[in-house]
């Protein structure tokens, strides 16, 4: 029974869980939930996830929220093709890197969507903005120090599904404001990771639909 995945075009939370999918090569039914229309607020999504965000996933009659948990599980439901190591302490490691993408860069690009997407230009707080950029940057050369090999945890997994959307985010909210220059801030190691990423044989089938053309 293939399994139903919530997802909304432009989530770099939904976009891991997509990767992931692809990756294990398991059965899904892609269920697209639509953010302007306010799909989130529907019964259907409330009653698989009372706070009313995405992703989600219906496995069966198992149903989960929170994209970091449902790469977990996905990795232990399905262990074939692996996203975290099998070493106890080298999956520790990646799961800390997931962590601290979640916990710190996306902080930083919390501020960022905010600011840009969420807020008219006239009412901006240049000076949080600023932050949001100053804290992203911080943690892209963090990140570019973690990477010493072509992948962040030995071979192209959950680290790299989780990262790779919230850079690509990133860099794309940014052509609203190109002076912020986080492109810019790229280390080469993790633009060549980029490229790496981008030429996953399943990449292109979970690039953001409205992110096209």
């Amino acid at each position: 029974m293939p399994i139903d995945f919530y997802y909304g075009s432009g989530s770099p939370y939904a976009w891991r869980v997509w990767l992931t999918l692809e990756h294990k090569q398991l059965p899904y039914l892609l269920k697209v939930v639509s953010f302007a229309a306010g799909d989130l607020q529907k019964p259907e999504i409330h009653a698989l996830n009372p706070r009313h965000k995405i992703p989600i996933i219906v496995d069966g009659e198992f149903s989960l929220f929170e994209s970091a948990v449902i790469v977990d599980y996905l990795d232990e439901a399905y262990p074939e093709r692996p996203v975290l190591p099998r070493s106890v302490q080298e999956r520790a490691i990646a799961r800390r890197m997931i962590r601290e993408a979640d916990q710190y860069l996306a902080a930083a690009l919390e501020i960022l969507v905010d600011e840009i997407l969420f807020t008219d230009q006239e009412h901006r707080d240049a000076a949080r903005l600023q932050r949001g950029r100053d804290a992203m940057v911080a943690e892209l050369g963090r990140f570019e120090s973690l990477l010493t090999g072509d992948w962040f945890a030995g071979d192209p997994g959950a680290v790299d599904y989780t990262l790779y959307p919230l850079i690509a985010l990133a860099l794309r909210i940014e052509k609203r404001i190109p002076s912020l220059s986080i492109e810019t801030a790229l280390g080469p190691r993790l633009r060549e990771w980029q490229g790496r990423v981008e030429a996953l044989p399943y990449f292109a089938t979970t690039y953001p639909p409205h992110w096209q053309g």
